[in-house]
């Protein structure tokens, strides 16, 4: 895809294998966010191709609306909608992917139940805490049954604890469902945790690419070698 920015144009090609969780890794400015609007829709591009199990989400002569691509988004702000309970809230993901209302509450119901919060079901986002408003809106993604999630630095306002325990659950729910995901991330912990194939942007450009393990084994850069820098001892030793 190539998509105009200030300064630079975000030129990446990519692909995420079916089931697979693709990291990209760069430094703030690097276009990481211009690559997350343009898959999801949101951004238009000047450029190449973006294709999701072979249909055409988007080149030069065609944009399809963000509602139709079956792309779903996990982002640092959950963006609940204050007016609508946990259940509805849940609902809403799975109505909009086409299935019935009394259905989509149904499956609500089991999502609040496999997340442990069904004492939430009621309750609206204001009173809830920051990881439960996470998890109310993995479950709204997920319920939707995207062919593809956008995870877009989601973990970032969390406390270390609740970090920990989304990402275990990210991972849990994308194996369960066997969705093919894309994670954008400055953290090597939610890289390590979740990704399996890493790409590495900088000013709109892929300098390297590979498995998790191969990309952190020869950082390229100053961010990677600063974001390898930052994973505990034991990991360091067995990396090297």
């Amino acid at each position: 895809m190539q998509v105009p920015r200030t300064g630079f144009e975000v030129n990446a090609e990519f692909q995420v294998r079916a089931g697979s969780t693709l990291a990209i890794m760069g430094p703030s400015g690097a276009g990481k966010s211009t690559i997350v609007n343009a898959i999801a829709g949101t951004q238009k591009i000047a450029g190449g191709r973006i294709e999701l199990d072979s249909k055409v989400l988007a080149d030069e002569h065609q944009h399809l609306a963000p509602h139709l691509r079956g792309v779903g988004l996990l982002s640092q702000e959950p963006h609940l909608f204050p007016h609508m309970d946990a259940l509805k809230n849940i609902a809403f993901g799975a109505h909009a992917s086409g299935i019935a209302k009394p259905a989509a509450l149904e499956m609500a119901r089991g999502w609040l139940k496999r997340l442990g919060l069904e004492e939430l079901t009621h309750q609206r986002p204001a009173a809830l805490s920051g990881g439960q408003r996470q998890r109310i809106a993995l479950a709204r993604a997920l319920a939707a049954r995207p062919k593809l999630l956008l995870i877009d630095e989601p973990f970032a306002s969390l406390d270390v604890e609740a970090a920990m325990d989304m990402r275990q659950l990210v991972r849990d729910e994308l194996t369960r469902t066997s969705t093919s995901a894309i994670l954008i991330s400055h953290s090597a912990a939610d890289t390590q945790s979740l990704a399996d194939e890493l790409v590495v942007l900088d000013r709109g450009q892929i300098v390297d690419s590979g498995s998790v393990q191969e990309v952190f084994a020869n950082p390229v850069n100053r961010f990677m070698r600063a974001v390898v820098a930052t994973l505990p001892a034991a990991a360091q030793k067995e990396r090297e």
